[in-house]
């Protein structure tokens, strides 16, 4: 809801803090200024005038973090983090406060687009001309209502970004069924996380993310996940480091990466960890807790003699020992971890044996403690099973559902849609014909357990494999600027028709043929369910804080007009849904029966307040028992049907250290076994598989995520690139960070210009000499090299391109996981 207040009502600091930062960012001379001029004239002109604060959701990572947006007289000219919002709690992180630099943006789509030019390629211009909503939306359904016509429904894909919730990415599943597509929505998880998600999908039934107590943990081990780089939600993990660290007793933290960043320079121990080996680190920590008797009983069970019988080398008699919320420990031990000793571990990773043996003591006997990790150790071909073998470390020492551990995050109660798409599938869209066509990234086929192959689609098509695709459409991504071996889409989207949703003149735009521009964040009436957090429910809204500055549409509603001109019952469909403004006064309906902690029980106070939470988690696992919550303590205690029907999904509702989701599946067993080498019996395990890299070099080519990054949103906000590289420096170059013996060996000086290669191709960029990075790694942050995106973006010369350019196009088999990190380059002075 807009609040309309006269300025005195506005806190002084907060009103002079506004004015001052928008007078600096006028003398910066970086970028448009909504209002411009002194601190001083700023306020006599607003003494007169009305201060709007509006709630809205930040676009700039998937946190979802709650701001409030002044405005004054219609501009927007101050954003904070909003009171009102668990995860925020008024405050923000550095891009948090820049998102009037995307609103004003000079370089932004006025209205949809069509090319004239029939050309396609980096150097050609696509001879835009403006068009009319109604002549751009009736384009698009009128090819793919022609595609549907002649039964070739299949040849039109929508692939997705960060999706944010029930009116945008929330309404493509139903697109894609009532249309006839399996490639309606094809997402971006594969080239974000899924390798994690799969580990703990194997482990503990869960196909998610997880939420963690980390203001009550007091040990973290922190495997490659970049916590205060870019991990989610960036804000309050700021926020939480802050209690964590001063706390008493203050948590001790362990990082595990492959260069100094700034995670791991304000960690109290770091492990400069081999590329593709962290899996290797964890099963020596667990082989060190259950020799030394440190594992969590409550949890994980014991011998029936109560005396450790875990000795190196030595197999066990499974009947010995009683598990309780785990199966297969015995299993596991005697067909992995018995052999994998620190000292075995040390020769893999690099990591001295005696750092490995304290980290295990150090975890287990710290409590509460949780070890976490993200894209580092799972963006290998053997992902999956690092992930899965750092995830176990949870279940030994009993940090599942537990205070200070690990959870998942409860859905929110959303209300019933205006309509009911089960209704409204036509004969066509349920047709043997329509399923016998696979999907454009032939997942479920060749990538039998994979949920994504964005990255494939680009070769699939090309090739023909298992079809061309005709028309595409893009939503909240960029694969030809992201993607491993990038520059195939180029000569792919030479022979689509491409249709792309963005507001902002990106790389995608550059080739496509019809051009619908979304609004910006700060435009938009938009729901957005939390990533998880802290494992009870939440969702936020975003309120526009301006009306649309020019004739944009919010990309849900471009979606709904498209499917009102469909031909049939699809098209009954969407009228009947109407908008995403219908959409949303819908779904919060279910804020009536289940009002929020905020008083949030309806469409308006929801708008008022900008979230809805309800706290708190409803259960939790205390010295191995498991209780619900009662409306007064975590007293009701649960049977184990419901905890395997809500916590832990496996089959034996117990966290499996030998995976019945693969071990008890023929295919899923030998599709491993074929593509992993790994012995039809010993797929379920958590073990060690020796990583594949590609590419040719001899250098491992790191790509890590920084904390202006943006997920590649920054690319052309002058105030995030100019201080994208704190650690190495960089401003307007990002910096390739090589390690100074590596670079003598090459006659590589500090500052000298050097090309990167690979088997997928070559970029140049800057050299920075940091002792901070492997000999064997080099660095290169993905946020400069665009060729497109607007004029800061372009002004950015070095790199000379994406640092996915380079990156050989291999997968994870298990998630489909793009292997980001697995490609090694050569390096030479230019």
């Amino acid at each position: 809801m807009k609040l309309d207040i006269l300025n005195t009502v506005v806190s002084r600091r907060r009103f002079l803090q506004a004015t001052a930062a928008t007078g600096a960012a006028a003398a910066s001379g970086l970028g448009p200024v909504p209002i411009a001029g002194s601190a001083a004239a700023d306020a006599k002109t607003a003494a007169a005038s009305k201060t709007v604060i509006t709630k809205n959701v930040c676009n700039q990572c998937p946190a979802r973090c709650g701001i409030d947006v002044y405005t004054t007289d219609g501009r927007v000219h101050a954003i904070y983090g909003s009171l009102e919002s668990p995860i925020s709690n008024g405050k923000l992180c550095p891009k948090g406060y820049l998102g009037a630099y995307l609103l004003y943006d000079p370089d932004r789509f006025k209205g949809p687009m069509k090319r004239t030019n029939p050309r396609k390629g980096r150097n050609e211009d696509p001879g835009f001309v403006p068009i009319s909503w109604d002549e751009a939306l009736s384009a698009v359904a009128s090819r793919l209502q022609n595609l549907r016509d002649k039964g070739e429904s299949h040849r039109f894909a929508l692939l997705e970004g960060r999706g944010w919730g029930a009116t945008d990415a929330g309404l493509h599943g139903t697109f894609g069924k009532l249309y006839g597509s399996p490639n309606v929505a094809i997402g971006h998880s594969a080239t974000c996380a899924d390798g994690g998600k799969k580990a703990k999908l194997l482990l503990d039934g869960n196909y998610s993310y997880n939420a963690y107590d980390y203001a009550n943990t007091n040990y973290m081990l922190v495997f490659g996940a970049s916590f205060l780089e870019a991990y989610r939600p960036y804000n309050n993990n700021l926020q939480v480091w802050g209690h964590i660290r001063t706390k008493s007793p203050k948590t001790k933290v362990t990082a595990v990466d492959v260069h100094w960043n700034t995670t791991i320079s304000a960690a109290d121990r770091a492990l400069l960890v081999k590329p593709g080996t962290d899996g290797a680190l964890a099963l020596a920590i667990a082989h060190v807790i259950l020799t030394e008797g440190l594992w969590d009983r409550n949890f994980a069970g014991n011998f029936n003699d109560g005396a450790n019988q875990f000795k190196a080398g030595e197999t066990l008699d499974p009947a010995g020992f009683t598990e309780k919320w785990t199966k297969g420990l015995i299993e596991w031990w005697n067909a992995e971890l018995k052999d994998r000793t620190p000292k075995w571990a040390a020769g893999i990773t690099t990591i001295p044996e005696g750092d490995i043996v304290a980290v295990a003591r150090e975890l287990a006997t710290t409590k509460p403690a949780m070890a976490l990790f993200e894209r580092g150790p799972t963006a290998h071909s053997n992902g999956v099973y690092n992930g899965m073998a750092i995830h176990a470390l949870n279940a030994l020492i009993g940090s599942m559902y537990a205070e200070g551990g690990l959870m998942n995050q409860m859905g929110v109660p959303y209300g019933r849609l205006p309509a009911k798409s089960e209704d409204f599938i036509d004969d066509y869209a349920k047709s043997d014909e329509r399923k016998r066509h696979p999907r454009v990234d032939l997942v479920k086929k060749e990538w039998l357990m994979a949920s994504n192959q964005s990255q494939a689609v680009a070769a699939n098509h090309l090739a023909g494999n298992p079809y061309k695709l005709d028309t595409i459409l893009f939503y909240m991504t960029a694969p030809i600027y992201s993607a491993p071996e990038a520059r195939k889409w180029e000569e792919a989207l030479q022979t689509m028709f491409v249709i792309d949703t963005s507001p902002f003149p990106g790389e995608i735009a550059m080739f496509a043929d019809l051009v619908l521009p979304d609004h910006t964040y700060l435009e938009r009436l938009q729901d957005a369910p939390i990533y998880p957090f802290q494992g009870w429910p939440m969702t936020t809204l975003r309120v526009p804080a301006v009306k649309p500055l020019y004739d944009t549409k919010v990309y849900g509603d471009i979606l709904i007009e498209i499917g009102k001109r469909m031909k049939g019952p699809m098209g009954e469909y969407y009228r009947a849904l109407g908008s995403t403004e219908n959409i949303l006064k819908h779904i919060a309906k279910g804020f009536e029966e289940k009002p929020g902690d905020n008083g949030v029980n309806s469409f308006e106070s929801w708008q008022e307040k900008g979230c809805w939470y309800k706290k708190p988690y409803l259960w939790r696992q205390v010295r191995g028992e498991f209780f619900e919550w009662d409306g007064a303590g975590y007293n009701k205690p649960m049977k184990p049907e419901e905890v395997k029907t809500k916590l832990l999904k496996t089959a034996s509702g117990k966290f499996e250290f030998r995976s019945s989701y693969v071990q008890d599946n023929e295919k899923y067993a030998a599709y491993i076994n074929k593509a992993l080498g790994v012995p039809v019996e010993r797929v379920g395990f958590p073990q060690w598989i020796a990583p594949q890299f590609y590419g040719g070099g001899d250098l491992h080519f790191i790509s890590p995520k920084v904390p202006l990054q943006a997920e590649g949103r920054a690319g052309n906000l002058p105030h995030a690139t100019s201080i994208a590289q704190p650690v190495a420096g960089g401003r307007k170059t990002v910096y390739l960070e090589i390690h100074p013996d590596t670079a003598r060996k090459r006659g590589i000086a500090d500052g000298d210009r050097v090309r990167i290669k690979s088997s997928a191709g070559s970029i140049e960029a800057v050299a920075r000499l940091y002792q901070g990075v492997r000999p064997d790694t080099v660095i290169l942050p993905n946020i400069h090299g665009h060729w497109a995106q607007g004029r800061w973006a372009r002004q950015s010369r070095l790199p000379t391109g994406s640092a996915s350019e380079i990156i050989v196009n291999k997968s994870e088999p298990i998630s489909g996981l793009a292997a980001y990190y697995a490609t090694k380059v050569t390096v030479e002075r230019v």
